[in-house]
């Protein structure tokens, strides 16, 4: 069958926001109204309301030439909902504006929205509104979303005391390797059009920078076992780089441990593979969009039970600096990136 393209100028923007939504189905009560009127309307009952937005660009936060438009939609929608998870809160809305060149079809926004649906609906959140915009190149996505808590439940960055213990979900540093190995094979791609990408055996790293996921279990978690982090953000940009923001932002030192950094197995061969230090991938890479939180000594039991949360060190008194101790007994201070100390 051949590959039917569908020129967007053929609905025209309103009929392409109508086709791109019309299946759209309301999750949450506190959806008053959704998609198709001047705005939204939302009421939490009582929540207080938590909202973040992000801006994804073409060229800068992700490339075409391997990521597939469905799996963008999916993650554009999660790396928000993981913003909202990150202050303790639940998602409950999204609106999403996109701005594309007239090198995407009709076609392609359906794939793309393919994934934001799968997102939305895997999240239990509701899209309720949004724009698009013709752009001169490349493609331009922008999402806020809009979450709620109970009263003063959320969770900030600059609340951390000397003495927590400093916890991070799932594991870290696959993404950082996922996006290393699709450089990789791009760039041979690009010098040998004819050699097909060799990604065998690398669906977890893969998969870790394709389509992450949002801690939304976690967040369950803690409000089953009555469980309040002091202080908590999302892995975006890496632990060494998260873990200075809560130093400096609640005004204490740290101390982490490279052995207790929580790097998959299959993520540790590949940073073999590749030639480089599974625990700077770890400390460094980005996108894993796990949650760093802090939590008092008196929880440790509580969360001991929970094969999702390590535990990788400690806040410290500010005087006592930013320090990781390495595999060897080696006190190192913390940097955001260059981790050259290691190599020595």
């Amino acid at each position: 069958m051949e590959n039917t393209r569908t020129e967007i100028s053929t609905l025209g923007e309103f009929g392409l926001i109508d086709h791109l939504t019309k299946n759209f189905e309301i999750q949450n009560a506190s959806t008053i109204v959704g998609i198709g009127d001047d705005a939204a309307v939302i009421d939490h009952y009582g929540k207080q309301t938590v909202i973040t937005t992000d801006m994804l660009v073409e060229g800068i936060h992700f490339d075409l030439m391997y990521t597939p438009l469905k799996h963008l939609g999916y993650k554009s929608i999660i790396v928000n909902l993981s913003d909202i998870y990150a202050m303790n809160a639940t998602p409950t809305q999204v609106t999403l504006s996109i701005a594309f060149s007239n090198r995407f079809s009709v076609e392609a926004m359906d794939e793309f929205y393919e994934g934001v649906y799968a997102a939305c609906e895997k999240y239990g959140v509701d899209l309720i509104g949004g724009d698009t915009s013709a752009s001169q190149k490349g493609f331009i996505i922008s999402v806020t979303a809009i979450g709620e808590v109970t009263p003063d439940q959320f969770v900030k960055r600059n609340t951390a005391q000397p003495g927590d213990l400093i916890c991070v979900t799932g594991y870290v540093g696959g993404a950082f390797l996922g996006l290393t190995l699709l450089e990789r094979e791009k760039k041979i791609f690009l010098e040998n059009p004819q050699i097909q990408p060799d990604l065998e055996g690398e669906d977890y790293i893969v998969g870790r920078i394709l389509k992450p996921e949002a801690r939304r279990d976690i967040i369950q978690f803690f409000e089953q076992n009555n469980i309040m982090p002091t202080a908590m953000m999302d892995v975006s940009d890496g632990i060494s780089s998260e873990a200075l923001h809560l130093c400096t932002q609640s005004n204490t030192g740290c101390k982490l441990y490279e052995e207790k950094l929580p790097i998959h197995e299959l993520a540790r061969a590949a940073a073999y593979k590749f030639g480089l230090d599974p625990t700077v991938c770890a400390l460094n890479g980005g996108e894993d969009y796990e949650l760093i939180f802090t939590l008092k000594q008196s929880d440790y039991d509580k969360i001991t039970l929970n094969e999702e949360i390590s535990v990788i060190g400690y806040m410290t008194p500010p005087e006592e600096g930013k320090k990781i101790i390495t595999k060897g007994g080696n006190t190192f201070d913390i940097t955001a990136q260059g981790w050259n100390a290691f190599k020595g």
